[in-house]
């Protein structure tokens, strides 16, 4: 750990933030934000049972995962000048599905099955693969607006799942600290990963051009990325102390 955080070009890269470079300070924030909230997750493991502590694995995985693609994404910017689009995408593909997997594991509990998992884990990479054709590939005409589309069709199944599929059933039988953190993490699904469209729709063409001008992607990305990451590992968090205090109470 500390010879990767040596060998991160951080210190020298402070300078080159202007003070109205929004987009390098929620990138170098970001970063610092996830970086801690790993090692608080990693550092907590060992304070519950193997039930639990794959969960807080997971989340330590996700926001770590995150930092690190942070520091050269605040690099490329600080460098290039241009939106990290390559990086952030596959920083994407390692954490979403990532999040998906947090709604197997908390489940578990109440009988859920693998293909759950590997359900939300395809719409995830569908709606990631899609989203980055619309923003990288193919970003003229009707491209960005099509695949956008497609990507937010995946999304919108993800929804469905959690919110009134089976995920939810599972939840119910499950009762207690699961449920409510189900309930939770569902409303990060619905209105945290909301976020991303608007960021798509500011940074792409189509018939959505003016409706959210003004706005800078990155910025928005960055605040989605810090509040859906760091609050789904707090949800498993609290959930986690809740079932242990609960068992150790009866």
């Amino acid at each position: 750990m500390k010879s990767l955080l040596l060998s991160l070009p951080l210190l020298a890269d402070v300078s080159k933030i202007a003070n109205d470079d929004y987009v390098g300070f929620t990138f170098f924030v970001g970063c610092m934000a996830m970086m801690a909230a790993s090692a608080f997750f990693f550092l907590s493991m060992n304070s519950f049972d193997r039930k639990w502590k794959t969960s807080i694995l997971v989340s330590g995985l996700i926001t770590f995962i995150a930092a690190v693609h942070y520091w050269y994404m605040r690099d490329y910017w600080a460098g290039v000048g241009e939106s990290p689009t390559f990086f952030r995408y596959v920083d994407w593909t390692l954490t979403v599905p990532l999040m998906c997997v947090e709604f197997y594991l908390i489940l578990k509990v109440a009988g859920a099955q693998k293909s759950l998992m590997w359900k939300l884990i395809f719409a995830s990479v569908v709606m990631l693969v899609t989203g980055y054709f619309g923003e990288a590939v193919y970003t003229t005409g009707s491209g960005p607006a099509l695949w956008g589309l497609i990507s937010g069709i995946a999304y919108f199944y993800i929804v469905y799942e959690i919110w009134f599929g089976n995920a939810k059933k599972l939840a119910e039988s499950a009762g207690g600290s699961v449920l409510k953190a189900h309930k939770t993490l569902c409303w990060f699904v619905l209105v945290g990963w909301a976020i991303y469209p608007i960021g798509y729709m500011a940074g792409t063409t189509g018939w959505y051009d003016g409706i959210f001008e003004g706005l800078n992607m990155d910025v928005i990305y960055n605040i989605g990325d810090a509040i859906n990451k760091i609050g789904f590992g707090l949800v498993v968090y609290g959930a986690a102390v809740a079932s242990q205090s609960s068992t150790s109470d009866s």
